[in-house]
């Protein structure tokens, strides 16, 4: 079952672990499961997302139960009226804050503005070789997007030099062999952990925050950070 994480009459939304997919999709032909169809099945009611999450990437996922909440969502995401944050864990010791100001290419070739902004909470150092350098180093960072382009985050930060670990598509692959082979993890560390927005319907302000599961915070113990499901001790 989905762990659902806010549920009105007009909106629900759930903590989706890694790898699962939103809806099915051709491009994912070996996927027998979706969180829309493990979702209208555990509530009994069809639901509509509002927005995307990357399969790889775990976190909040909103779905609308009506037409018109539906349309109403998808224009708040569309005009960027919803607060994003997310939480990655990424190699090398990132900027205690930095603004990342990147245009990021559509499918047809066109270039389109992007923004990202993250602060750093935590940084590791681990006795484990990486390259030329003796050990390896690790940083979990905060990161708000203010548009929603493909694959944003993953590509801002793997172009200034923070690939987030276990990113297969844009990230450090010597990096995530490492993992993979010394530690057994091969989960994208990007979490989806809170979205915040004005009600469609009651106009009031929702804020709905997914905890981290259970991959990420093995990761997080491997740093020596405290491994936690309560998001306001990471923050």
């Amino acid at each position: 079952m989905l762990d659902i994480l806010y549920h009105d009459a007009f909106l629900v939304a759930v903590n989706k672990p890694h790898g699962l997919l939103v809806h099915r999709s051709t491009i994912a032909a070996d996927a027998s499961e979706f969180a829309l169809q493990l979702l209208r099945d555990q509530i009994g009611v069809k639901v509509n997302p509002v927005h995307r999450l990357d399969r790889a990437t775990g976190g909040v996922l909103l779905f609308a139960l009506d037409k018109d909440t539906e349309i109403a969502m998808q224009q708040q995401f569309a005009d960027n009226r919803v607060n994003k944050t997310y939480l990655a864990i990424v190699r090398g010791y990132a900027a205690d804050a930095e603004d990342i100001n990147y245009p990021l290419k559509k499918e047809n070739g066109a270039l389109q503005e992007a923004f990202t902004s993250y602060t750093t909470l935590k940084r590791a150092e681990l006795p484990v070789p990486f390259g030329k350098h003796e050990t390896s180093r690790y940083s979990l960072v905060e990161v708000k997007p203010s548009t929603g382009r493909m694959h944003q985050i993953r590509k801002h930060l793997s172009h200034v030099n923070h690939p987030i670990i276990g990113d297969t598509t844009h990230g450090c692959n010597k990096q995530n062999k490492l993992f993979r082979e010394r530690w057994a993890m091969t989960t994208l560390m990007l979490h989806a952990s809170k979205l915040s927005f004005i009600h469609p319907v009651t106009k009031s302000e929702l804020i709905i925050e997914a905890p981290i599961n259970e991959e990420f915070n093995k990761v997080m113990a491997l740093m020596g950070w405290r491994p936690t499901n309560k998001q306001d001790s990471i923050l």
